[in-house]
């Protein structure tokens, strides 16, 4: 495999919405899925066993912050938690809301879509109230 920088550990401040310095929460830009949000370590690791035990628990913390953000925020139909890293071997987990009339349920998201997008229907200003639920929900552990 060629020696490729990580995408993952340029911590640059694009669509931050959380961080401190063990991880950041991030919005992902896409429009089959608002409220997609990325949970990524700080550090380049590999794998969760990788991390010793209070890591992978405060990590799983802000996984489960964001996804209780994304369900009272967004109100989707499910929520799917993913951390596959075979693109990108920096550990990450994606926060997926989805909707029984999304693009491809009930295929995962990289599945070839099954449908046309439908209307959400959500706030316009989702991304700010994201934000601002993950910060008050994440606010004791910067």
């Amino acid at each position: 495999m060629p020696d490729i920088p990580c995408p993952l550990c340029q911590t640059g401040a694009t669509n931050v919405l959380w961080q401190d310095p063990f991880c950041r929460v991030i919005w992902v830009d896409d429009a089959h899925y608002p409220g997609f949000c990325r949970v990524i370590l700080n550090a380049h690791v590999k794998e969760m066993t990788d991390l010793p035990s209070a890591e992978r628990l405060r990590l799983m913390n802000v996984v489960f912050v964001v996804e209780t953000a994304v369900r009272e925020v967004a109100q989707p139909d499910k929520i799917n938690l993913a951390s596959l890293g075979n693109v990108v071997p920096h550990l990450h987990w994606h926060v997926i809301p989805r909707w029984a009339d999304d693009v491809n349920f009930p295929d995962s998201i990289w599945s070839a879509a099954k449908r046309s997008p439908s209307a959400r229907g959500l706030p316009v200003d989702l991304k700010e109230r994201l934000t601002t639920r993950i910060q008050a929900l994440l606010g004791h552990l910067s």
